[in-house]
């Protein structure tokens, strides 16, 4: 990690902005799985005390990023595909049961937000701009739940889904492993939802949502030592 200051003088503020920042290095894969982390390290990097670090690392801990080893120090936790299948199947259940709200009843000022954002996942391929491409999909989906009126759901997955699901996504993606398969998909589902046609909808939601089990093979011969072996 690079020097950055947490320029914030309220203590509460700077406890969030060190564990903030640290949750979006380990999802976005700055700190990789089965990365050694000390608390000293990062309070040095962030130039703040190793109060709200360790505070930190606590939140994290509990959320399953990163494995705290009384007397021997900290790991970015390894992924757990069997995790991220329960995540996955789970999503692919409540998004099923969205798409087909979608597909019969879906306000136009979403469907436009849906358009313009296709526009820019494929602007995001032409510029091999892959780490934006990963925001504008997950804005995708999140645009959907909430023309549904099911954005608690979304917030819900997303929480659900970053331990293993958001860091192997980001780790397809910087593979460009399928990446013009997810954005034909997308351009599908929205028109379905413009057809209001939710058998197709449901079609291609299922066949998105389990694009990530093709991309397992793959992934696991390039980056071993990623993944929890079980």
């Amino acid at each position: 990690m690079e020097l950055i200051q947490v320029n914030n003088r309220n203590k509460n503020s700077i406890r969030g902005r060190v564990y903030e920042l640290l949750r979006e290095r380990i999802i976005n894969l700055e700190l990789t799985p089965g990365m050694a982390i000390s608390e000293n390290e990062v309070s040095d990097m962030l130039q703040v005390s190793r109060t709200p670090v360790r505070e930190a690392f606590l939140r994290l801990s509990q959320e399953g990023l990163v494995n705290v080893y009384p007397q021997k120090g900290s790991i970015i936790s390894l992924i757990d595909w069997e995790q991220l299948e329960e995540a996955r199947f789970m999503r692919e259940v409540l998004e099923l049961a969205t798409i087909s709200i979608a597909c019969k009843d879906f306000p136009v000022t979403y469907l436009m937000e849906l358009t313009s954002n296709l526009e820019e996942q494929e602007r995001c391929i032409a510029e091999k701009r892959y780490e934006d491409f990963f925001k504008f999909d997950d804005q995708f989906h999140s645009i959907i739940y909430l023309g549904c009126k099911k954005a608690r759901i979304w917030n819900l997955l997303q929480n659900m889904m970053s331990i293993n699901f958001s860091r192997v996504r980001i780790l397809s993606i910087s593979e460009q492993l399928n990446i013009d398969k997810l954005l034909s998909q997308h351009i599908e589902i929205v028109n379905s939802i413009k057809n209001q046609d939710p058998i197709r909808g449901e079609q291609v939601t299922r066949e998105h949502l389990n694009l990530i089990k093709v991309d397992r093979e793959e992934l696991f011969r390039k980056f071993p030592n990623y993944f929890l072996q079980v």
